[in-house]
């Protein structure tokens, strides 16, 4: 206690799980401005924090689930099955835009309510549990909607009553100085401020780190873990299902099979802002950082006029850069949580 006391402002801040994605956003920032001159443009950064911001929002799940040493492999195809679950639901019932809104969200609670039990229950690992709702999911998304609508593409259900405030909600924009900004943006920092306070301004939060840390003891001195872990599911599934109502909305039709492979960006985006894959290590804002990495490399690759295929190549770069960093810092922190 002492020496964390005594220790400087400076040493504080190098400590934090965050500072390698600092590091590695400033350098990517540096190399688009320098490189893309598009990029330099107000209008070139809002589309960075969009695409930042549907990435973040799941990343942020992803990320507490991850400080609560569990994996969830079922995010990217759930974003779909939400959005087909409440577009399905309101064309075929003819229903309020807003009813297919609800009850898609208690489908995706109910899926991370599942993955949470099985994982909690039953002691297989959550790779291989949420690998499983994956596969399962992806089958559901395809086989029904072509059972249903006979395509792979769901219809329009912008002319449904409730359709255009359910799109205000989630998938509208705002000006601010001329430049367009999307609601996802807003409701994005609201999300990491909020998971910030209660990762480390309430009881919760320490059991989030507690679970992660050493489930055993936690579990020792009262904490419940199972619940803590069940919750931390179900949160994925709700930030599957807020990102899923803003694809609907947005852009009124779904593919079946959209989804695929983002399961890995949203765990990416977390382990390269510092949450570790033992579990028991992250911050919210983190994950934010390293989803804003996301969307400098996507739009910054385009801005610059180089080829896509990069991307990966960045992103590989990048996940890599953060895990042997992340493990340096751990062993120089002495695996302090933040």
């Amino acid at each position: 206690m002492a020496e964390s006391n005594t220790q400087s402002p400076l040493m504080r801040v190098i400590k934090r799980p965050e500072m390698a994605s600092v590091v590695g956003a400033i350098l990517i920032f540096a190399l688009f401005m320098v490189m893309a001159p598009a990029f330099r443009s107000a209008d070139a950064f809002a589309t960075v924090l969009y695409a930042s911001s549907t990435m973040g929002i799941i990343a942020l799940a992803v990320g507490l689930l991850m400080i609560g040493d569990e994996f969830d492999l079922s995010s990217g195809v759930a974003v779909t099955t939400t959005a087909l679950t409440a577009t399905m639901l309101n064309y075929n019932f003819w229903l309020n835009s807003w009813a297919g809104v609800g009850l898609s969200l208690l489908f995706a609670l109910l899926i991370g309510a599942i993955n949470g039990y099985l994982v909690t229950r039953t002691g297989i690992p959550s790779f291989l549990i949420t690998l499983a709702m994956f596969l399962m999911l992806q089958g559901i998304n395809l086989a029904v909607t072509k059972l249903v609508t006979g395509q792979v593409a769901t219809p329009t259900i912008s002319d449904m009553q409730g359709y255009e405030s359910a799109r205000k909600v989630f998938a509208s924009s705002f000006h601010v100085f001329g430049v367009d900004i999307k609601i996802t943006v807003v409701w994005w920092l609201l999300f990491v401020a909020l998971a910030s306070f209660v990762l480390f301004q309430t009881r919760l939060g320490n059991w989030i780190f507690a679970v992660g840390g050493d489930a055993n003891a936690a579990r020792a001195v009262g904490v419940p873990v199972r619940r803590v872990k069940i919750l931390l599911f179900m949160l994925v599934g709700f930030a599957a299902w807020f990102v899923g109502m803003h694809n609907l909305f947005a852009f009124d039709s779904i593919q079946a099979g959209q989804g695929v492979g983002n399961e890995f960006l949203y765990i990416i985006a977390a382990v390269i802002g510092g949450c570790a894959l033992t579990g028991g290590r992250g911050t919210a804002v983190g994950t934010a950082i390293g989803a804003l990495i996301f969307g400098m490399t996507n739009q910054g690759i385009v801005y610059a006029g180089w080829n896509p295929d990069w991307f990966k190549f960045f992103l590989g770069a990048m996940l890599l850069f953060a895990v042997i960093t992340n493990n340096s810092f751990t062993r120089f922190t002495g695996g302090n949580r933040s």
